[in-house]
């Protein structure tokens, strides 16, 4: 699997770490990597404040092909990912022009006042480039491996599906999966450590059901869904033999 790319994603935002609210784009980030060929390595929650942010910003994008920050760049005084950004990457935040301009025209289309709050999501770093927003006109930032977006959902999704094409395609991923209900885990673990030993290409993680006490989950992973399919079928055979009778899914 060394021929994937990697990604990290940066969530930003007090209101995630209080509990306010509940990040979504993780989620969404992973199965959307995960189609293209690319695999999520990391990702880390911090709050508002600059020196976090560009800490946490300058590891992962040492680290990975891509990172994706989300939340953070809108109008009001505690959206600093872009200050942090440019700060991390050493550069000057400027109002970009086209940025600017594709705010005006958003706002004069609905007959909403152009204020200098809204003005404030056309800042970026010096020499980023634009991502479209065809959900609410302020656009998203690339600058180097790093995609800054926006923090919510509907919004971050549409800014992912504008940099598609930007994104360089790794081997697909396979995923079967193999169920038994009523199993603890810790009765195939044993089992489970033999069959990955044995295996090369594969990789297999285990899943307890609602704290164990409904079964487990094992799912193989491989760039070979031909290997895939066989871990799979090996497992199945460990769980007959401790008398529970599998549930099998593709997970393509």
């Amino acid at each position: 699997m060394s021929d994937q790319k990697t990604a990290a994603i940066l969530a930003i935002g007090d209101e995630l770490l209080s509990g306010r609210t509940r990040d979504a784009n993780m989620h969404y980030l992973a199965g959307w990597l995960t189609e293209r060929g690319v695999s999520l390595k990391e990702a880390r929650v911090v709050g508002d404040e600059l020196e976090h942010i560009g800490e946490a910003l300058n590891a992962l994008r040492r680290s990975f092909d891509y990172v994706f920050t989300s939340g953070g760049i809108g109008p009001t005084h505690d959206d600093i990912t872009v200050d942090a950004i440019a700060r991390a990457l050493g550069v000057p935040v400027i109002e970009n022009e086209h940025a600017a301009a594709m705010i005006r025209a958003y706002y004069r289309e609905r007959n909403i006042e152009v204020t200098p709050a809204r003005l404030r999501m056309a800042r970026t770093p010096e020499g980023a480039r634009l991502i479209e927003n065809p959900v609410s006109g302020a656009p998203g930032i690339r600058i180097e491996n790093i995609f800054v977006m926006a923090g919510v959902p509907g919004i971050f999704q549409a800014m992912l599906h504008a940099v598609d094409s930007e994104i360089e395609r790794g081997a697909v991923i396979y995923s079967r999966a193999a169920t038994a209900v009523g199993m603890p885990e810790s009765m195939i673990a044993d089992a489970l450590r033999d069959i990955q030993a044995a295996l090369k290409g594969v990789s297999i993680g285990s899943y307890p059901i609602d704290g164990d006490e409904k079964g487990v989950t094992v799912v193989a992973r491989s760039t070979d869904d031909n290997l895939a399919a066989a871990a799979i079928e090996t497992v199945s055979a460990a769980m007959r033999a401790l008398n529970v009778e599998p549930v099998l899914e593709d997970r393509r």
